[in-house]
């Protein structure tokens, strides 16, 4: 909206009105934005879910500390999804289709999970949501988001032209700057680690003379990802903070990832993939990041308000889809790491406690808990404790993350 207005305006040579066309004023102004309105919608909005007690109901798993938290507020989402939507509307080109996509994933795994929670606080079941249901909502959405990636005519990549070739069209001249090919659409991902390597998806079915399929795979590794990562952000959010840090922490590293892919000259620099128009997603991931810090100042031990599935779930997916937009979705195992090894110690627990009641007739565990923050309860450290430690987990694995553009 703002974007629009202040473009309109500078080329009427309306003083000051050329500052929005730099994304890092505009990224500035959108963490900004998304901070203000964590803290002044965060402490309105839980005096509201206060007065109409819209709790949480605590199930007694024998955590220290754990029934003192029953009758917290929850759908604390609300809070982060209106600090990313809000700043987002104003400070973004809306026009931009992987702005339109994060945007879109935003709502719709918001309303997934309001629904959720509203089941859980107002119906009184405790299961919320059925499970396919999610399912179905996940599936759908990634369908969506990897349609959009494979046939939108905005969402192209450029390769830049090798240095023999370009000296043979171009002369040595060319050299000083780095020279891209036409856009085009791709199916291809960055390898990490690997120099000048891609991964095309067409090549999973190429062999079968299927190519032209190739797409389908795509979508289908696109709507993994997606439910791996929400389910895994839900997983994770059970201590005070541990989600919201966490998240924090994952977005600042898209937006960096986000910026070098956009520009033309870091691409070239780093040796990644160039992808026009990408770079916009920085002021997503600047609203992204203030509304997660603004959500801790109410959510850190001892937490004021819960996110509930109305956020976790969003966060998860916003990670997936940005990092599937920039084609860095291979480095999620690695950049969303605490999600995967809380995602994994459940996976662990269910499958080995089965496995044994059906050898042995006594199902046996290998974590005292699951999920894994869970188990360090039981083994006696406080919550906040725990939360800090998955923080700085999460800080090296972004810095690693970070790292493996110049490994390669």
């Amino acid at each position: 909206m703002l974007y629009d207005i202040f473009i309109y305006l500078d080329k009427l040579n309306f003083p000051g009105a050329g500052l929005f066309q730099f994304l890092t004023f505009r990224a500035a102004l959108a963490i900004l934005g998304a901070l203000s309105i964590s803290l002044i919608l965060g402490g309105k909005l839980i005096e509201i879910l206060r007065r109409k007690q819209i709790g949480e109901s605590i199930r007694d798993l024998g955590l220290e500390g754990q029934l003192e938290k029953k009758g917290t507020p929850t759908m604390g989402g609300l809070i982060i999804i209106s600090a990313i939507v809000i700043p987002v509307l104003l400070f973004s080109n809306l026009s931009n289709v992987y702005i339109q996509l994060l945007l879109l994933t935003t709502l719709w795994m918001g309303a997934i999970g309001f629904a959720d929670d509203y089941i859980k606080v107002f119906k009184k079941n405790k299961q919320g949501l059925r499970g396919y249901f999610k399912v179905i909502g996940q599936v759908t959405l990634g369908i969506i988001v990897g349609s959009t990636l494979v046939f939108h005519p905005d969402v192209t990549m450029k390769e830049e032209v090798p240095i023999d070739s370009q000296i043979q069209l171009y002369g040595e001249s060319s050299q000083s700057s780095p020279v891209f090919g036409h856009a085009e659409q791709s199916l291809k991902t960055t390898i990490p680690f690997f120099k000048d390597a891609t991964f095309d998806y067409l090549k999973i079915v190429d062999w079968l003379g299927l190519s032209k399929f190739g797409w389908l795979v795509f979508i289908v590794a696109v709507i993994f990802i997606i439910t791996a990562v929400s389910n895994g952000a839900n997983l994770t959010d059970g201590l005070d903070g541990l989600a919201g840090g966490t998240s924090a922490i994952i977005a600042f590293t898209l937006a960096v990832l986000a910026y070098v892919s956009g520009s033309g000259v870091f691409a070239s620099y780093l040796d990644i993939m160039y992808i026009p128009n990408s770079g916009e997603l920085v002021v997503f991931a600047a609203a992204f990041i203030g509304s997660c810090i603004g959500f801790l100042w109410y959510n850190t031990y001892p937490a004021q308000v819960f996110m509930g599935d109305t956020g976790s779930l969003s966060l998860g997916a916003i990670i997936a889809v940005f990092a599937i937009v920039i084609r860095k979705e291979l480095l999620i195992p690695i950049l969303a790491g605490v999600f995967l090894i809380e995602n994994l110690s459940v996976i662990i627990q269910v499958s080995y406690f089965k496995y044994t009641k059906r050898r042995f007739g006594i199902g046996e565990r290998v974590f005292l808990m699951a999920p894994l923050h869970h188990h360090f309860q039981k083994k006696g450290l406080h919550e906040s404790k725990i939360a800090t430690r998955f923080w700085i987990l999460g800080v090296f694995l972004a810095i690693f993350t970070l790292i493996t553009l110049k490994l390669r």
